[in-house]
């Protein structure tokens, strides 16, 4: 596989997670995008501080992702952060368990985000040659 080539398959590996990631940035606009995005009552002030607080954390990630699509020398922090994320949510739902339809949907985002990640990882760190930047 061409160098090039090799850049686009890391750039779609890591371009699912990070659309997955930028998601829920719209709930930082407020309480009733936090009820679009999850189907619950934001009308508390600390839980849509909270929220609105994860959105925007969601959005940095989400971008780190995006811009490190294109940048290797971002894709190893954006890949371990990535993990990070998606791991931890998975084990923290699986753990707790009785999870509702809204938090399922992520379950299932985050379920298909982790082979993009698994595989961006292993791409990342068993290919020879220079990393190539795309843009």
């Amino acid at each position: 596989m061409t160098a090039p080539r090799r850049g686009w398959g890391m750039a779609l590996l890591l371009l699912v997670p990070a659309v997955i990631h930028l998601l829920p940035l719209s709930g930082v606009l407020g309480a009733e995008a936090l009820a679009r995005l999850y189907g619950m009552d934001f009308s508390n002030p600390d839980l849509q501080i909270l929220m609105r607080h994860r959105a925007v954390l969601f959005g940095l990630l989400g971008g780190l992702l995006l811009v490190a699509a294109f940048r290797p020398s971002l894709q190893g922090v954006a890949i371990v952060m990535g993990l990070g994320s998606v791991l931890s949510f998975l084990a923290l739902a699986l753990g707790v368990g009785g999870y509702g339809d809204a938090v399922g949907r992520i379950v299932l985002a985050d379920t298909l985000a982790l082979p993009c990640l698994v595989a961006a990882a292993l791409v990342k760190w068993r290919r020879p040659g220079p990393p190539v930047d795309l843009f």
